[in-house]
């Protein structure tokens, strides 16, 4: 009896034992998604919410083509500051819809009422003294080819931009839709094309003009009185003036530098930047634009209209000795004196003779 009983419990056990296994690797069968879907199809008909939630993880899938991201459909979910959570390319539109577009087009509205409130005000800058006849050389050719180089391509840049930022709000509901997918398609061609030339352009205007926008004591004199715009006292500087330097590095080196960094990233997405990267850079160059244009503005109209004979200096060359010595005293003398080495001539700006160097 004892035996028999010893001889069943053994088979029980040894019966037990086979079966462990073959419920775990029951247990541990991993779901196929596809026959889970097939079930849910049947029993839930057009609810698709598993596979959209598994395509919005952002979890890489299989993919034939090559390249970053590629296997990943949609980009994970992303929250911008003030922005609720989407995914990544929902989150940068909101960003760039929300906040980007209406207070860049505001800011730039509002930099446009005031200096036309400043021009109807005061009008421009006239020269006090009656010119001399006696000239001083302000700019060379090479200096005012490339400020001209960079200018001509910031301002293409600038509307072309603008258009693309702000045009969907402003054209749109006043040129239509036919009209404004052909300025729109100008606007983008024109914008990656010149980019590249306004960046090597960029690099040699600073090379050629950072000695002489190097901060002075003085400076802080141009400051104290804002450049005698509002008590009409005439405030000495060198070749620029604190202004025109904090335009240099503010918004020359500055800003421009990094739409200049992040322009080349989204010109050139072949380098295998991922969509982060590109959403990153997009915003980043879009807010550092909408800034500079609005500071290349006040640069703009002082250096047309705002002041009396800037515009020529930059186009001819040469200024009057009167108008050196009445807006910069300090270069003006050092140029009397020796110290700055510039060629004079005689007669009008426009067209300057005898020229000694």
């Amino acid at each position: 009896m004892v035996p028999s009983f010893w001889r069943f419990a053994a088979g029980v056990a040894v019966a037990a034992a086979a079966a462990l296994p073959l419920s775990g690797a029951a247990q541990q069968q991993p779901t196929d998604p596809a026959k889970q879907q097939a079930e849910r199809q049947a029993s839930q008909p057009l609810n698709n919410a598993p596979v959209w939630r598994e395509v919005r993880s952002g979890e890489p899938a299989f993919t034939s083509i090559p390249g970053r991201e590629t296997n990943v459909l949609i980009q994970p979910s992303l929250r911008l500051p003030g922005q609720p959570l989407a995914s990544g390319g929902e989150a940068w539109r909101q960003f760039r819809n929300t906040l980007v577009t209406p207070f860049g087009g505001g800011l730039v509205a509002a930099v446009l009422f005031i200096i036309g409130a400043i021009y109807f005000w005061k009008g421009p800058i006239k020269v006090h003294s009656a010119p001399s006849g006696q000239l001083i050389e302000r700019f060379s050719a090479v200096e005012r080819y490339a400020h001209w180089v960079v200018a001509i391509s910031f301002c293409i840049l600038g509307v072309t931009g603008l258009i693309i930022l702000l045009g969907k709000h402003v054209l749109l509901p006043v040129i239509g839709y036919t009209l404004f997918a052909w300025l729109t398609s100008l606007s983008k061609n024109l914008h990656n094309f010149v980019g590249p030339v306004f960046v090597l352009s960029l690099l040699v205007f600073i090379v050629l003009f950072v000695r002489d926008n190097l901060p002075k004591a003085y400076d802080f004199g141009w400051f104290a009185s804002f450049g005698g715009m509002f008590g009409g006292k005439h405030v000495a500087s060198g070749k620029f003036n604190a202004g025109e330097k904090t335009w240099f590095w503010g918004g020359v080196v500055g800003l421009s530098l990094i739409v200049s960094a992040s322009g080349l990233v989204l010109n050139f997405p072949n380098f295998d930047q991922v969509r982060a990267v590109m959403i990153q850079a997009n915003l980043i160059h879009a807010i550092a634009a909408v800034l500079v244009v609005a500071m290349s503005l006040g640069h703009m109209y002082l250096g047309s209209i705002g002041v009396e004979g800037a515009y020529g200096a930059m186009r001819f060359g040469y200024v009057d000795e009167a108008w050196a010595k009445e807006h910069h005293q300090y270069w003006y003398d050092d140029v009397k004196a020796g110290r700055v080495k510039a060629a004079t001539a005689s007669g009008a700006p426009d067209a300057p003779i005898t020229v000694h160097t």
